[in-house]
């Protein structure tokens, strides 16, 4: 499974790729699943580009992008979007438009109640286990492990000649503390290519997009998330062609 992650904590400042508005979120969306994206996954943001939790910002990006796609579409709960963990168990708690899953970081402060809430509106979690944290650790003492969508072991390491053996290193870590739970490997920047065909080599779910990386893998700035998605969807790049 591929998924497309459209914009992150970018904003236009970082390149004129990035997606911000609902509108320009949905055709980011309709051009990358067409591209050969299974899942988006997506940061809503307010009118002067700040990460949002709130219900309405929230519900104008997954509307739009629910208009022009039939996939499933996730936003992301990070703690930059709202420190206050309970705060932000509050603002799911009073979503107007639920996405089929959020990602929980689960080294951030809080993360037991954030993913509580989730739960509570039926909402799918990606257990966000970073390199370089303790969230394995946490993960796997938490009571909720077993209730989770899917872990998300993402690579913080930024460099393309280490970032592969980190992601190694990680994923021993997320089979020791989630056993059986379906995993979906990524890395950022500079580890982002490499990462994504240890992926492909290992058969495991992966994403790319503007939040992971500004650079196609011949190092040239990405026009679009479609373009990514594209490079990341053919054979010479790790992932079966389609």
């Amino acid at each position: 499974m591929l998924q497309v992650c459209l914009n992150g904590a970018r904003t236009a400042a970082d390149s004129g790729a990035v997606p911000m508005s609902p509108a320009a979120l949905a055709d980011a969306a309709r051009q990358a699943v067409a591209a050969g994206a299974e899942e988006v996954h997506v940061h809503p943001k307010t009118p002067c580009g700040r990460d949002s939790l709130a219900p309405r910002v929230v519900a104008a990006a997954l509307e739009a992008i629910r208009a022009v796609v039939a996939v499933p579409v996730g936003v992301t709960t990070g703690a930059w979007a709202e420190p206050d963990p309970v705060r932000r168990a509050e603002r799911i708690r009073s979503w107007t438009a639920l996405p089929d899953h959020a990602s929980v970081n689960w080294h951030e402060p809080g993360a037991e109640t954030v993913a509580a809430a989730l739960l509570e509106r039926g909402i799918g979690i990606e257990a966000g286990l970073w390199s370089g944290t303790d969230g394995a650790e946490r993960f796997a003492r938490s009571p909720l492990a077993s209730r989770v969508l899917r872990v998300l072991a993402e690579v913080t390491d930024t460099d393309a000649g280490s970032a592969p053996a980190t992601a190694r290193a990680l994923l021993t870590a997320v089979a020791g503390a989630a056993p059986g739970r379906p995993v979906l490997l990524h890395g950022e920047d500079g580890g982002a290519w490499p990462v994504l065909r240890l992926a492909g080599e290992l058969g495991l779910a992966t994403r790319i997009g503007i939040e992971d990386t500004l650079l196609l893998p011949d190092g040239r700035p990405a026009a679009s998330n479609a373009q990514l998605v594209a490079a990341a969807t053919s054979s010479a790049h790790g992932l079966p062609g389609r």
